[in-house]
């Protein structure tokens, strides 16, 4: 181990040369003249600035901040410049009994550094306890700092030149799940040495690809800067997902092409698809930090001020709260931690010019010590900031702590994941009894959710799956888990996936198998995008990426993760056309994203309703349908006669038939009756995803709608007398050119030349 005296130049005090500074803002701030250097602690008796040189490897000096302001300790140092490399020491009371655990031995990060160095080496060192006894009352004297990453000032100048946000509508956003690494990382058109990196993903043909699917926002894991957890290192794995941050304003460097230049290469990035028309949203983790209970490390906030950061036990300061799962709670009911939160969050907003976030377990920052609350600190201070008011803010509406599960219960303003979309929608395709009440509810918006307080549609994320779970490859490949690999013998991960094999557990040559699996994808697919809501999809998805079964692959760095572009044959690319010209069907159709729920009220001024919910027969449903377990299959007419906008009637919308048949055989339904028109346009038919010609068929006659598969038709507005064309007719052309268009268009693969 390093001796920390030997490196350590002067200890002497040099206050010639600090000067008092500012207690705002928080962090280490360029002026152009020197830099302020400002930390919070409420608890600390001395907080010590230690500067290294150029290498990050020798301390050089450490200097005391010389004011203490509002509990906010400060100084200014005129000679320091961008790319001085430094960290903290902070004094005060070792008493984990009463929730403090301040060790001037330890170098800590800086809660708002901008930049970081280094890595962490895992040495008994970096805890503040004596590690090897267990017992983490003990105090340890040994120096962290060479096993610890240190902070940096940057310098935050980039020319980010002509360019605007794209500003996409929420009822226009269709979300694109993805990882900085495992997208490109197996990318041939990408050069190898940008391949999982911000310069990979701003790679033009990976971006053509993206903007051909017709998505509007890339959503990324988490890109803040991360800790590799020990018990995997000691495994031969890594933490993959990146869901343990202990730096809130840094990008990961891991994922630079060049780390030490991390912080422009991502604002580059997202230059680039902005430029692309691509909105970007941050996957972020406010609910907890990397530094676990009380037998984690003192890397950061621990050593700065425990009590003030962590919701600890009350009574039993010792023991932190865990309604993380990981150890920790991060404590957004002190003003300070939020403060702190809020300015990570404007900070990515307005500096990295980020479009949006998606929270991380988001009950956690609602929760208050009394439990849940949508009026909690957080969630106000979100409601009522300007810069976070035009960002688009996305929930992960559960955790595991009391009252965790809060799907619909979010304020105005904010959009949730909707898992109950994803359980309701793989359930029913499977075959299980009893859901058309529950897809009726999950395909129109979930308004038994969201319909509240003036929210719309949009606020109901809707996704089959994410990173965490199976892919939609392996929802129809494999009735278990398969989690081998992640060296906890297939026990972690959830086993309830609502998944089917359809007779062979993983991959098979059974033409029969992969025909009624490509199906069910083009049915959940079809589903997801032709629903009311805001649809999210995994990447990969649309070609049928595959995980082997694992369903948990937080730890698995390599091929099992990583999108597989050299897989991509007929098949797939098929698969990726048919969701291609759901995307662009759904954009053609307004009904689709209306801002008004449907209700199935009878309008009286149109005489129509706007929902109708038909049997197969072409009737419509009566309460013994919807009570009727055994039953799989119902048709949707939303009429476009009944759409509105405001106090203003649109009143010419294209007016949908959808069918949905989850039973294993063929069903005859009928096509209605609709005022306005007298023939039924044929869209979509799941079993034949290649059609392209256009298919009319008149009302009252009988479709033959093949076992597990989806329809939707159009209807076909009757000729107006005259030269006058209707607001219908006009729908109608629009919906019937974007038909010809995906009947046309192509993915831009862009993997090899003759792509290209």
């Amino acid at each position: 181990m390093a001796d920390p005296i030997r490196n350590v130049v002067s200890t002497r005090p040099v206050r010639s040369r600090i000067q008092e500074g500012k207690p705002y803002p928080r962090g280490a701030t360029w002026d152009g003249l020197g830099v302020n250097f400002a930390v919070f602690s409420a608890h600390a008796t001395k907080v010590e600035l230690c500067l290294f040189d150029e290498s990050g490897e020798k301390e050089i000096e450490r200097i005391a901040l010389p004011e203490y302001t509002d509990e906010v300790w400060h100084g200014y140092l005129p000679d320091a410049r961008p790319g001085t490399i430094y960290g903290y020491r902070v004094h005060g009371p070792y008493e984990p009994k009463a929730g403090h655990r301040f060790n001037h031995n330890k170098l800590l990060i800086d809660p708002y550094a901008k930049g970081l160095v280094g890595s962490i080496t895992w040495n008994p060192a970096l805890f503040g306890y004596q590690m090897e006894t267990g017992d983490d009352l003990t105090f340890d004297e040994r120096d962290s700092a060479p096993f610890t990453r240190r902070s940096q000032v940057i310098d935050p100048a980039f020319t980010w030149g002509a360019y605007r946000k794209p500003n996409v509508p929420w009822e226009k956003t269709i979300v694109y799940e993805a990882h900085v690494k495992g997208l490109t990382k197996n990318h041939p058109r990408v050069p190898e040495r940008l391949r999982g990196t911000y310069a990979g993903l701003g790679n033009p043909d990976v971006l053509d690809y993206i903007k051909s699917l017709g998505v509007t926002a890339v959503e990324l894991l988490p890109v803040h800067a991360f800790v590799q957890d020990d018990y995997l290192q000691e495994k031969n794995l890594v933490n993959y997902w990146g869901y343990n941050t202990i730096s809130f304003f840094t990008p990961a460097r891991r994922y630079a092409a060049v780390p030490d230049f991390a912080f422009s290469e991502f604002k580059e990035m997202v230059a680039r698809l902005h430029g692309a028309g691509l909105e970007v949203i941050l996957d972020v983790v406010y609910n907890h930090t990397a530094e676990g209970n009380e037998k984690g490390p003192t890397l950061s906030f621990k050593g700065i001020d425990n009590a003030s950061y962590y919701r600890l036990l009350p009574g039993q300061e010792r023991y932190y709260i865990n309604d993380t799962g990981t150890g920790n709670t991060f404590n957004l009911s002190h003003p300070r931690v939020l403060q702190l939160v809020m300015d990570s969050l404007r900070y990515w907003a307005t500096e990295m010019r980020v479009d949006g976030f998606r929270f991380d377990l988001a009950t956690i920052l609602g929760r208050e010590p009394h439990g849940f609350d949508e009026g909690g600190g957080f969630l106000d201070a979100c409601r009522q900031d300007p810069v976070l008011n035009d960002v688009k803010l996305i929930a992960e509406p559960w955790d595991c702590g009391p009252g965790g599960y809060q799907v619909g219960g979010f304020p105005p303003g904010w959009a949730e994941w909707n898992d109950r979309f994803r359980d309701d929608v793989r359930g029913y395709w499977k075959g299980d009894e009893g859901l058309l009440p529950d897809l009726a509810n999950r395909i129109t918006g979930s308004a038994d959710k969201f319909n509240k307080r003036g929210r719309k549609p949009w606020a109901s994320v809707n996704f089959l799956t994410a990173h965490d779970g199976f892919t939609l490859h392996d929802t129809v490949a494999y009735n278990d888990k398969h989690n081998e690999a992640n060296g906890e013998n297939n026990r972690d991960g959830h086993s309830h996936n609502l998944s089917y094999n359809y007779g062979v557990e993983g991959p098979t040559d059974d033409p029969a198998i992969r025909a009624v699996r490509l199906r069910q994808m083009r049915n959940m697919l079809a589903t997801l995008f032709l629903s009311h809501g805001t649809p999210m999809l995994l990447a990969g998805d649309e070609f049928a990426r595959t995980q082997q079964g694992n369903n948990n692959a937080y730890c698995q760095d390599n091929e099992v993760s990583w999108i597989d572009w050299g897989a991509i044959g007929a098949e797939e690319r098929d698969l990726a056309e048919f969701t291609q010209r759901l995307i662009l069907l759904r954009n053609a159709l307004p009904i689709l994203s209306r801002g008004r729920y449907l209700t199935g009220q009878y309008d009286e001024e149109f005489g129509v309703k706007d929902v109708t919910w038909l049997r197969p027969d072409g009737h419509e449903m009566g309460s013994e349908n919807w009570t009727d377990g055994g039953a799989r299959s119902l048709a949707v007419l939303l009429d476009g006669r009944a759409q509105a906008s405001g106090v203003h009637r649109r009143g010419g919308d294209a007016t949908l038939l959808i069918m949905y048949n989850a039973y294993h055989d063929l069903v005859q339904f009928t096509l209605p009756e609709s005022v306005g028109g007298s023939a039924w346009t044929r869209l979509l038919d799941t079993n034949l995803p290649d059609s392209q010609e256009v298919a009319s068929f008149t009302s009252g006659e009988r479709y033959d709608v093949t076992g597990r598969s989806m329809l939707m038709f159009v209807l076909k507005p009757d000729d107006t007398p005259g030269d006058a064309v209707t607001e219908m007719e006009r729908s109608y052309q629009h919906v019937m050119q974007a038909f010809e268009r995906a009947n046309i268009q192509e993915v831009h693969f862009h993997l090899n030349d003759e792509d290209r």
